[in-house]
């Protein structure tokens, strides 16, 4: 399905990216693993190779420039292209906004939407070179519905999806197409260490969060998983999605219903 591509998945070291790694290497993608933890990345390498998969680890910070624009060029060192871009790389600060430290605002904001901005910048010329590409932005349900005491990721996560779409505009008569995929809650590593912090929040216990918390809004009371994550970047990914673009497509379990 995916012979002959190359895709560049951020933060896939662990949790979403990685699950979205192996699903798009299954299908024939080479696969660029990148991640700010290097020795991560090189894990799910090794998962992607004894699957049969070519993959290459590479260090990257997405909110750095230089760092990008580096892991970009050894990505078509390697692979000779870059044709598939899933922008996951993502982490989360919880607050009152009167005690939000300036310093995680702009943290949250630079890796989640300015490193989308960088990685999608430094791929786009060699998809139109092909005239073909596929830009995956992975956004939240929190791109679409607030929650209390997450005003950088609420906000990263909107911008997110308002940058999704002006990319499905202006590169759609290249053939790129650019979606967000917009997951409920995830049992990843990321979900895991909020659980704590909301129970604090909530004044619950931590045993309490998920029934109380991550699925009080949700209709189907179950976690999304990751393997429900890299099956859809994959329909994205392929032929059969060619006319979807400029979506915000949600895997949330009916939280959002919009």
């Amino acid at each position: 399905m995916l012979n002959n591509k190359t895709a560049i998945v951020t933060g896939s070291g662990s949790g979403i990216g990685q699950a979205i790694a192996i699903h798009l290497a299954g299908a024939g993608a080479r696969i660029v693993v990148a991640d700010l933890n290097e020795a991560a990345a090189a894990e799910t390498v090794k998962q992607i190779e004894n699957q049969g998969g070519r993959a290459l680890a590479v260090g990257c910070d997405v909110a750095n420039e230089e760092s990008v624009n580096a892991m970009v060029e050894k990505a078509v060192a390697e692979f000779g292209s870059t044709d598939i871009v899933v922008n996951n790389a993502g982490l989360q600060f919880i607050s009152k906004i009167e005690e939000f430290p300036l310093e995680k605002w702009n943290q949250l904001i630079s890796v989640m939407l300015t490193g989308t901005f960088l990685c999608t910048k430094a791929c786009v010329p060699y998809m139109k070179e092909k005239k073909w590409g596929r830009i995956i932005n992975i956004a939240s349900a929190h791109g679409k519905a607030p929650s209390p005491w997450k005003c950088a990721y609420v906000s990263a996560k909107h911008g997110i999806i308002g940058f999704t779409k002006v990319m499905a505009c202006e590169l759609a008569e290249w053939h790129i197409t650019a979606n967000s995929i917009c997951p409920g809650y995830v049992l990843t590593p990321l979900v895991k260490k909020q659980i704590k912090d909301l129970a604090v929040q909530y004044n619950i216990s931590e045993e309490e969060v998920p029934e109380q918390v991550l699925l009080k809004n949700q209709p189907l009371k179950k976690l999304v998983t990751t393997d429900d994550l890299g099956k859809m970047a994959l329909y994205l990914a392929s032929d059969e999605a060619q006319c979807i673009t400029g979506q915000a497509l949600s895997i949330d379990g009916g939280w959002t219903m919009v």
